[in-house]
């Protein structure tokens, strides 16, 4: 079988490669590499012998440098972007950044001044200019100017394209199966040079490059160019392209082939896999298991690879993990805004009770807030549910109150790529006691059924920039209090937050985010079940949770809740493409009622750094309604 042989030359000479150099590039390079040595020379001479040779070779370069330049060059070419190209890959031009103030003489000048109008027109092939007309103009001075004016003439555009694969993704496509279909039209949509775009060598590699790419991505691991042409007219600034790939076979999954299991059970790890034997492996299928099992709490490393060894029918699936300690414990010690200094332990047991279940203990002791939180939850089982049990336990002082509540929660989740699904049972109880000893305590007492949803549909879940995820949460319940009549409630929340790319590396984040508790005008229910606003993820530059209402000089939950965000982001610099700036607008507030909704505002900017592990924000926020500014750090993306 023929291997992939090089693009065809067709009249305008274009070989589909990088620009060749003239035929004396090498000689070139080594007289320009023969101008620099006596400063290298020189270099290496004082780090040989710093006592002899310093002062001599400082006195050198303080002499090089005093040279006026050799030349200077200009670039004359109204299209920007090619006249930067120019100036980056000329050899006239890369001599005068690597040495500005080496000598030289007027024959190598004239020899790299005769070689420029070649290496012009090379270069400028690669962009699809095949009939560039360059002329060199030599102005006398000092010191001596070099001009290129050139004429990058008509560029060349694609006037046909023949794609075809073949192998088992045209069989199963002849054969009506509707994933090879769309495999086949997205192939084809993703080409970056079709009919009527204008050629480029760049684009011409690496659409070869990313159609190889995109079929090993869909489970078809050997893929192959069987053969490829560039055909480019000159004359009439067409291009002529033809691809030939042959798909490979389309591999299965086969048996889980699992590696590095000491103490967990083997069937955690079958349960996260998600798919069953004979499942197309594709790039995405393989990498959503690996972060499966990251994500699970229980390994610290976590690899999946396909072993094509072994045939495409029923490929082995390797699972390599090294699992994180059965019993791990972690201090913290810090400082809040809201409770001030704090200390926690949090513990993890892995294996509790000989079971397949991890339990997690938290203790927190600050200031103001001193809290217990325990969970019990079983590995995740088939289906990609988890069942759970928890409890928590708080104690929380302010000036005006303080508040002893528990919570207990019996429920099940599931966690897939697309969507997080919560419905559980939870009891709750509360006792508010005033700071005058002379004021009843209230005491409110609620059983409810929640059910919460995430839907995800994001190019990235830890650093989107494409897409939009929906938060939905509903709850019915039963409440009482001491001070209050007994009645049902229900609750109903949403948040939606959109991404887009805006051009130009510009990026547009938008959130709105709604809520409201239906009850009894008579009826109390615990504050948990009510909404506040403000802090990071809500309208920043206010405290958190300190935008709600305020009954007898004291902030408490609201029945109402309307936030929302716009926020535009640009990176800072190619050099630091990871580093973002960001300008951001948030307005909101929670209350009793809609009628009473008073919506305050918080503009500001931001610095955004994009790490593996989701964004860092750091946000400088401006609060409208008590003139002041307030800084906010965030880690991660909340749903």
């Amino acid at each position: 079988m023929r291997g992939p042989r090089q693009p065809r030359r067709y009249l305008g000479q274009y070989s589909g490669q990088h620009p060749a150099r003239p035929p004396a590039a090498a000689l070139r390079r080594l007289r320009t590499a023969a101008l620099l040595a006596p400063a290298l020379l020189l270099g290496g001479c004082a780090l040989l012998r710093p006592n002899a040779q310093e002062a001599d070779g400082q006195a050198r370069l303080a002499q090089a440098q005093a040279l006026p330049p050799p030349y200077t060059l200009r670039v004359e070419l109204d299209n920007a972007p090619l006249r930067a190209l120019l100036l980056e890959h000329l050899d006239l031009a890369r001599l005068r950044r690597v040495a500005p103030n080496a000598e030289v003489d007027a024959t190598e000048l004239t020899r790299l001044i005769a070689a420029a109008p070649a290496q012009v027109r090379a270069l400028l092939e690669t962009e699809g200019f095949f009939n560039a007309q360059v002329s060199l103009r030599r102005e006398d001075g000092a010191p001596p100017v070099v001009a290129l004016v050139v004429d990058p003439g008509a560029r060349t555009r694609v006037s046909q394209l023949q794609l075809d694969i073949a192998g088992d993704l045209q069989r199963r496509r002849e054969a009506g199966e509707r994933g090879a279909a769309v495999l086949d039209e997205d192939v084809r949509r993703r080409w970056p040079l079709p009919p009527g775009a204008p050629f480029r060598n760049a684009d011409w590699s690496a659409g070869k490059r990313a159609l190889l790419t995109q079929l090993r991505a869909a489970g078809y691991a050997e893929p192959r160019l069987e053969d490829s042409a560039a055909q480019v007219d000159a004359a009439t600034q067409e291009a002529r392209l033809s691809v030939q790939a042959d798909s490979g076979p389309l591999f299965l999954t086969g048996p889980l082939r699992i590696e590095g299991l000491q103490r967990q059970d083997e069937a955690t790890v079958r349960n996260l896999a998600g798919f069953n034997p004979g499942t197309p492996a594709s790039e995405t299928l393989l990498l959503d298991y690996q972060d499966r099992l990251h994500l699970a709490g229980l390994y610290e490393r976590a690899t999946v690879t396909l072993d094509t060894s072994q045939g495409p029918e029923a490929a082995p699936v390797v699972v390599a993990l090294r699992e994180l300690p059965l019993q791990q414990a972690n201090v913290a010690l810090g400082v809040d805004a809201n409770t001030g200094a704090r200390a926690s332990v949090e513990h993890w047991h892995r294996r509790a009770f000989g079971w397949d279940a991890t339990a997690r203990d938290k203790v927190e002791v600050a200031q103001l807030r001193q809290a217990w939180e325990g969970e019990l939850a079983t590995h995740i089982l088939p289906g990609m549910h988890r069942n759970l049990v928890s409890v928590q336990a708080e104690r929380l002082v302010s000036d005006e109150d303080v508040v002893r509540s528990l919570r207990l929660r019996l429920g099940r989740d599931q966690t897939t790529p697309r969507a997080d699904r919560f419905s559980f049972v939870q009891f709750e109880s509360s006792n508010q006691e005033p700071g005058d000893r002379a004021q009843p305590s209230t005491h409110v007492e609620a059983l409810s059924l929640h059910h919460h949803l995430v839907l995800r549909r994001l190019d990235s879940v830890l650093l989107p920039t494409r897409g939009w995820t929906l938060s939905l949460q509903g709850a019915v319940g039963q409440a009482r209090s001491s001070d209050a009549a007994a009645g049902p409630f229900t609750r109903l929340y949403a948040r939606l937050t959109g991404y887009r790319p805006l051009g130009a590396n510009w990026y547009g984040q938008a959130r709105v985010e709604l809520g409201q508790v239906f009850v009894r005008a008579n009826v109390l229910v615990p504050e948990s079940q009510q909404f506040r606003a403000g802090g990071d993820e809500s309208v920043r530059g206010y405290a958190y949770r300190s935008l709600a209402p305020t009954v007898n000089g004291a902030i408490t939950g609201g029945n109402v809740l309307f936030t929302a965000s716009a926020e535009v982001a640009h990176p800072l610099s190619a050099a630091l493409p990871a580093l973002w700036g960001a300008a951001f607008v948030d307005v909101g507030q929670a209350a009793q009622h809609w009628g009473g909704l008073q919506p305050v505002w918080g503009p500001g900017l931001g610095l955004r750094y994009r790490s593996p592990v989701g964004p860092l924000r750091l946000d400088l926020a401006y609060a409208t309604a008590e003139q002041r500014v307030r800084l906010h750090l965030s880690v991660g993306v909340t749903f």
